[in-house]
Order: C-alpha cells, then structure tokens, then sequence
C-alpha cells in the first residue's frame, strides 16, 4: 500500500507515470527503505495508466460493496440501551431493599 500511495503522491507531484526513482526518493523522504520487488510490480501495473480513472473504477467497486448498517447495527445500538434499562430496574429494587430493612426495628432501638 505504501508503494501505491508514494506514487499517486509522485502523480500529484506533477510526475504523469512517476518511475521507480521518484518513488523510492517518497519513501525514503520518511524513512521506508524501498523493496525493488514490490516496487516494480507496482510500477509495471499503473504504467501508461491514467490514475483518475482507477480511482473512478475502484470507487464503482466500492460502492456495489455491503459495508454493514441494517438490522445487525440497530440491534448493536439498542443493547445499550436495554442494558441501562437494566440497569435502572435493578437500582429501583435494591432502593426498595434498603427500605424495607431499615423498618425492621419497627422504630424501636435495640438499647432504647
């Protein structure tokens, strides 16, 4: 993925089919030591390619792709919700618990 992105940034750079030399010179800029094998596989795939229209054609791609949402993500969403729902519920119970213990002196003290 790095190899793609230093060339479309040599393409931004003014460079329309960026060779092997502009794109190790991106890479080493930050430090990334170029392998010449990968390197070259992405230089012979992009090269006499217009870059604007594999980016057009991947978006194509991408957008027939299902990226989730529907009844899985309205179902992640509400299981908070019941949770603190829950979570209320138990809290009510345990107010009528401490209620209901305080009054079993029935008012009167052990040492009174």
């Amino acid at each position: 993925m790095r190899y793609v992105a230093a060339y479309l940034l040599a393409v931004l750079g003014g460079k329309t089919t960026p060779a092997a030399a502009d794109v190790e010179k991106i890479l080493s800029s930050v430090g990334i030591e170029a392998d010449g094998e990968k390197l070259k596989k992405v230089i012979t795939e992009l090269n006499g390619k217009d870059v604007e229209q594999l980016i057009a054609a991947g978006r194509e791609k991408l957008s027939s792709m299902p990226v989730g949402g529907g009844a899985p993500a309205a179902a992640a969403a509400a299981a908070p919700a019941a949770a603190a729902a829950e979570e209320k519920k138990e809290d009510k119970k345990e107010e009528k618990k401490e209620d209901s213990e305080s009054d079993d002196d029935m008012g009167f003290g052990l040492f009174d």
